[in-house]
């Protein structure tokens, strides 16, 4: 059994060395209901702090706790996992995608305007390909759009996300207390942490995490398997409210289930302690 923090590393080298001779058990970032029974934290301060088992001891200090997370994880999973074992010709440019994809966490952004922001870029075809390591590393994603044609799937805009909320709360100086009572920020927290979540217990399975978008009407999230659908809105409140995404995407497709996150539907707490076999029996 070979175990590691580094996914890209062990990867690498079952490929080169093993081939036709290895299984892999993806294990990925820890959830709420494993950080809250490990170290009995509250839904909000998982949304908040994440779950990164090292660092969880530490947020009664949160200074110590941010440079616990940016020394210790992020800083060694870009210069040591990343660039030592993978060919990177730019690593600044890698960098700040890194940071723009921790920033516009739960937003779809366009790789050619992401281009435009930063100088010596290259082209979008290294952008997706540098996306793609920090996603094997366990940092951030870019999810597809949902298109019955494959073809448009792969030709759209990623929409970012992180794969722990604490790659967004450690590069701030938003204290938790002050992130509750920013609407917006923490808005971005939840549904990042509710994103990261499902893509957490999906790796290695048949589901694949997507969202919608069509004009100015969006899904969050779109949970496919084979030819079934699940529309996910995820609302950080506690009001109910309309949701034209939903009912735009639910005429346009058959969708085996519609679900509400907050706002009066299923609680976020409920949803963090979901596991991929609960999740699965959301299909029938």
């Amino acid at each position: 059994m070979l175990l590691g923090s580094a996914p890209l590393l062990v990867q690498k080298g079952l490929t080169e060395s093993l081939a036709g001779r290895f299984e892999m058990f993806r294990i990925p970032h820890w959830s709420y209901s494993e950080i809250r029974d490990a170290f009995g934290f509250s839904p909000e301060q998982f949304i908040y702090f994440g779950g990164y088992p090292g660092a969880a001891e530490l947020i009664s200090d949160e200074n110590r706790w941010r440079h616990y997370i940016r020394d210790s994880l992020i800083e060694t999973t870009i210069s040591k996992d990343i660039l030592m074992m993978t060919r990177v010709d730019k690593p600044a440019l890698l960098r700040n995608l890194f940071e723009i994809g921790c920033s516009y966490s739960g937003q779809i952004v366009s790789l050619n305007k992401i281009l435009g922001q930063l100088h010596d870029a290259g082209n979008v075809t290294t952008l997706s390909h540098y996306l793609n390591l920090l996603a094997g590393a366990g940092m951030i994603t870019g999810l597809q759009k949902y298109s019955p044609k494959k073809i448009a799937e792969k030709a759209s805009s990623p929409k970012l996300l992180v794969l722990n909320t604490a790659l967004i709360t450690s590069q701030t100086d938003t204290k938790f207390k002050k992130a509750r009572l920013d609407g917006e920020l923490w808005g971005r927290l939840v549904e990042s942490a509710i994103g990261a979540h499902l893509v957490n217990i999906t790796q290695g399975t048949d589901v694949a995490v997507l969202y919608w978008r069509d004009r100015n009407k969006e899904v969050d999230f779109v949970l496919k398997r084979g030819k079934e659908l699940i529309a996910i809105e995820v609302k950080s409140g506690r009001t109910k409210m309309s949701l034209p995404g939903m009912e735009a995407f639910s005429k346009n497709y058959q969708t085996t289930k519609l679900l509400l996150i907050g706002g009066g539907g299923i609680g976020v707490d409920e949803l963090l302690r979901m596991d991929f076999k609960q999740m699965e029996e959301l299909f029938s």
